[in-house]
């Protein structure tokens, strides 16, 4: 019981904290940043499924050669 009172003491005071030192400003910072990391995230993404598709393929070819001159040295 007493740790329980303990933790509601302790997040009225980490809330009344929160809003003393401006909490709705570092929250709106916070999620502007947040918005701008999630834009850049997805323009990566983008890019790295295109290349990726491409580079994908080049392994393909390369190995298939690689197969093909293989089998002709055992022949």
């Amino acid at each position: 019981m007493i740790r329980f009172l303990l933790g509601v003491v302790t997040g009225i005071l980490i809330l009344l904290l929160f809003i003393f030192f401006g909490g709705g400003k570092a929250v709106k910072k916070v999620g502007e940043g947040l918005a701008e990391t999630g834009k850049r995230m997805e323009h990566l993404e983008e890019v790295i499924k295109k290349e990726g598709g491409e580079v994908g393929k080049d392994i393909k070819k390369k190995i298939l050669k690689e197969e093909k001159d293989t089998l002709k040295k055992v022949q």
